[in-house]
């Protein structure tokens, strides 16, 4: 491709702290000269806007990079360098993957050749604007620092309960501190997440984006040392090298600032101290529970399309003599419902060892019997058949492919010995070689496939005794490894149960997958374990196989 007809790009960006949205235009503007000039012809324009260079999460830049494979340019032209990137890594990075994909980039102001001292130019140029963005983020830290010293707001959201004022301080904001104080006198209280967001959305409260509660937004307004008119900045660590930033791990003390009495108070300190006990119990009794094994975990699905987890609780009643805790309620619970609130779900929690029950029940009577595994095994072979036909037909088809190869093989070889050029016939003896070579390998590929011969009752029924027996004895941890071979989801509406079986004999995997659904209401499953089975309690099942 000569000169004239280069196909380029162009990539601009401006950041948000020291440029506007005009810069672009400027950008655009010299880049679009510079092609003129050149005779390049611009085929893409890739613009972000008030990122800064120092990151390359920067989604135009990122599909520049993906485009770059599809061969619609040969370069990539910039301003300056520091537009592409104000990071060495970064910069070598991705100028590296570029030229595997046959671009370039170009500076229109720094004017670099291939040469080996425009090499060192470069290395120079992407140094200083490195230097430059980190001097600058030095600078903005010491600003934010004296802000901070003065206890004035740093940018963002304030939290929840304050206000900011023209000069940067905090003042409180009444109706959002009422939320606070019934949220820490909530959780002092052992209300639930879910009762303390039902109870604010109940009584008209927000989060400070006007958005409704989370557990998550509960949590961090009660470990908010702010509350208690401590000031703090610069808590949280740096971003990682990634660009990643973990809010939950601390600096190091002397690198936080720390101003006792610095804003206004809303929280007593007293308070605020038994709140942190109790989130540290609740911590511990987190990590105790989790020894608990939910059977179904990873296959249950809310009928809102949230997926269901393991959830313990401790109920407690109040008597004359004083608080009684009840035993464990252990439960599957929607995790929207449980995260946000019964506003965006209905659908209440279902008890564990009635849903595993009716699952594990389901399983052994219906899907391991004896007559069901007959069903399955007839259609399983069924399938098996016709992959064996189909693979029949295919070498069949394959073989004749190499008869005719061969026959028009045969056919340049008589040509050649009757005297014509064999240099004429190379190319095409050299196609036939390769179309055969692939045929071949099509033919070896389906003789490799393990498809059986028909599987037996008796073979089904010993692979899955084991299950059986684990079932009978309920070996939970044994059942469970078992158990995502057999249930392909299981959905839990507000009216009932659905439970799709799909069967996988791994002992052959060759085969049209099956599906058996299982449904049962939510007040059948609530009656006492020795529950008795009539052949009227299926009317309502359903099977549907897929074939």
């Amino acid at each position: 491709m000569s000169k004239e007809q280069k196909n380029v790009a162009l990539y601009m960006r401006y950041s948000s702290n020291n440029q506007r949205e005009e810069s672009i235009e400027a950008q655009h503007r010299i880049c679009e000269d510079f092609c003129n000039k050149n005779g390049y012809k611009i085929v893409e324009i890739y613009i972000d806007k008030a990122i800064s260079g120092t990151s390359d999460k920067r989604p135009q830049f990122q599909k520049m990079i993906k485009d770059s494979e599809l061969d619609k340019f040969s370069l990539i032209i910039c301003h300056k360098l520091d537009r592409f990137s104000r990071n060495k890594y970064d910069s070598a990075l991705y100028k590296k993957k570029l030229k595997n994909n046959g671009v370039r980039v170009v500076s229109v102001t720094e004017n670099l050749d291939d040469t080996p001292e425009s090499v060192i130019l470069e290395s120079v140029i992407e140094g200083m604007a490195e230097y430059y963005s980190r001097n600058l983020a030095r600078e903005v830290m010491k600003g934010l620092n004296e802000n901070a010293y003065k206890c004035k707001h740093n940018g963002g959201y304030p939290p929840l309960g304050y206000n900011v004022k023209e000069d940067k301080t905090y003042i409180i904001n009444e109706s959002e501190a009422e939320a606070v104080e019934l949220i820490f006198n909530m959780f002092l209280n052992d209300y639930t997440s879910g009762q303390m967001i039902a109870k604010l959305n109940s009584l008209g409260y927000k989060t400070k984006k006007g958005s409704l509660w989370t557990k998550n937004s509960l949590t961090s307004i009660v470990r908010n040392e702010k509350y208690t008119g401590t000031y703090i900045y610069n808590r949280c660590t740096s971003k990682d090298s990634n660009g990643h930033r973990n809010n939950h791990k601390n600096k190091s003390d002397e690198k936080i600032i720390r101003i006792e009495g610095g804003m206004p108070q809303i929280i007593d300190k007293e308070l605020f101290e038994k709140v942190q006990e109790k989130l540290k119990h609740r911590k511990k009794t987190v990590q105790s529970s989790t020894k608990t094994t939910y059977l179904l975990s990873g296959l249950i699905k809310c009928s809102c399309g949230s997926s269901m987890h393991g959830n313990i609780r401790r109920a407690k009643r109040k008597t004359l003599n004083g608080v009684i805790s009840k035993p464990e309620y252990i439960s599957y619970r929607c995790g929207c419902r449980k995260n946000k609130s019964s506003i965006v779900c209905k659908n209440p929690e279902i008890r564990k060892e009635y849903l595993e029950d009716f699952v594990l029940y389901e399983l052994e009577k219906n899907i391991l019997e004896k007559e069901t595994l007959s069903a399955l095994l007839n259609n399983l072979n069924e399938n098996l058949a016709k992959e064996r036909e189909k693979i029949n037909l295919n070498k069949t088809k394959y073989l004749k492919e190499l008869k005719e190869i061969d026959k028009k093989h045969q056919n340049i070889i008589n040509a050649i010995m009757n005297g014509m050029d064999q240099t004429y016939f190379k190319d095409a003896l050299e196609k036939l070689s390769e179309e055969k070579d692939v045929i071949n390998k099509k033919i070896a590929l389906l003789s490799s496939t393990s498809y059986s011969e028909d599987i037996s009752l008796s073979s089904l029924e010993n692979h899955l005794k084991n299950l059986k027996t684990f079932i009978l004895e309920r070996n939970y941890p044994e059942i469970k490894t078992f158990i995502k071979n057999f249930v392909k989801e299981i959905i839990v509406s507000n009216e009932g149960v659905e439970v799709i079986f799909t069967p996988f004999f791994n002992f052959s995997k060759n085969f049209t997958e099956i599906q058996i659904s299982r449904c049962k209401k939510r007040l059948d499953l609530y009656t006492p374990l020795k529950r008795c089975f009539t052949p009227n309690h299926y009317n309502n099942f359903f099977v549907q196989e897929v074939l």
